[in-house]
């Protein structure tokens, strides 16, 4: 039965990327399958993040640039929802706005892509890598000194031209974007979590909208997947108790097995040159305690002094 609470007509904010747009189709999709009435609109915005595509995102205030296009509109109720690729959203959200829903989290991993090569390991020396990542960098530069990396912006699409363009001769890109735009065959090899620690949040979509707008909340509710919805949580805690951002070199990955969580974690020089490493585990009930234990372990090993470094 329809909610009664659920407004007849949702506005969703959304980046104009192929891949965001796809992000905000699927919670359409996901919307109607739940409540078969209702009527949506795209409100589709050009985001500063998305205006930069050619520069270090680090250098203009890292991967929130993403997102605070889209909360002014939601501030300024433009929009209902917000749909959001989880690894670009900070850890502080505006007062009045929260992330109630994770939907369901895609291969978290990250993806090797190569017209000639078949996986890292299999690069010759001085080979050119493309990432705008400094997580991949300092994980990539750690395992194999002896690659080159080079600073790779724009969208899937424009970042797969240039290595079509031989400008690269490998791209590390995220295994979730390539399969959600029907990419997957550009993908190699799969380059698993023990060798490059997902970003956190990395493969999550989540949705965003005014606290106490009870109405939404009602509608969007349905389309929250608990475990996944723990996991961001847990990873997200690392971030905030380790005071960093999207563009700095952390990573973390929470897996979830009945009700035990294991959260791994990492913090790195974007060279390789060091690299400090955390693996806990805890229980669904305390991700946030999980991810405050991992960052203190971290911390004890160095990662607050090489955050201000790079910071």
């Amino acid at each position: 039965m329809e909610n009664q609470l659920s407004p007849v007509h949702i506005k969703i904010a959304t980046r104009r990327s192929a891949l965001a747009l796809w992000q905000a189709e699927e919670v359409s999709r996901l919307l109607r399958n739940a409540h078969p009435n209702i009527s949506i609109e795209l409100i589709k915005t050009t985001t500063t993040g998305d205006q930069l595509l050619q520069e270090s995102l680090a250098t203009h205030g890292g991967k929130g640039l993403f997102v605070k296009e889209l909360e002014r509109g939601l501030l300024e109720n433009q929009a209902d929802i917000a749909v959001h690729s989880m690894k670009d959203v900070p850890i502080e959200l505006p007062p009045t706005l929260h992330l109630p829903v994770i939907l369901e989290r895609e291969n978290p991993c990250d993806a090797f892509v190569s017209n000639r090569y078949d996986s890292l390991d299999s690069l010759p020396k001085h080979a050119v890598v493309g990432t705008a990542s400094s997580r991949r960098a300092c994980q990539i530069k750690a395992a194999h000194p002896h690659l080159e990396i080079k600073l790779l912006r724009g969208n899937v699409n424009t970042r797969l031209a240039k290595l079509d363009d031989d400008q690269y001769d490998a791209i590390i890109l995220a295994v979730a974007g390539l399969r959600r735009l029907g990419l997957a065959s550009r993908i190699r090899s799969h380059i698993s979590a023990k060798k490059s620690l997902p970003a956190i949040g990395q493969g999550a979509i989540g949705i965003e909208c005014r606290q106490n707008d009870d109405a939404v909340e009602a509608l969007i509710k349905p389309l929250n997947h608990a475990d996944t919805q723990v996991c961001i949580i847990a990873e997200r805690a690392i971030s905030q108790a380790l005071e960093g951002g999207c563009q700095l070199p952390i990573a973390g990955f929470a897996e979830l097995n009945n009700s035990q969580l294991k959260l791994r974690a990492l913090v790195g020089f974007p060279d390789g040159s060091k690299i400090c490493r955390s693996e806990k585990f805890g229980t669904k009930n305390s991700p946030v305690e999980l991810g405050h234990e991992v960052a203190a372990d971290l911390t004890a090993q160095g990662a607050d002094k090489i955050l201000a470094a790079v910071s």
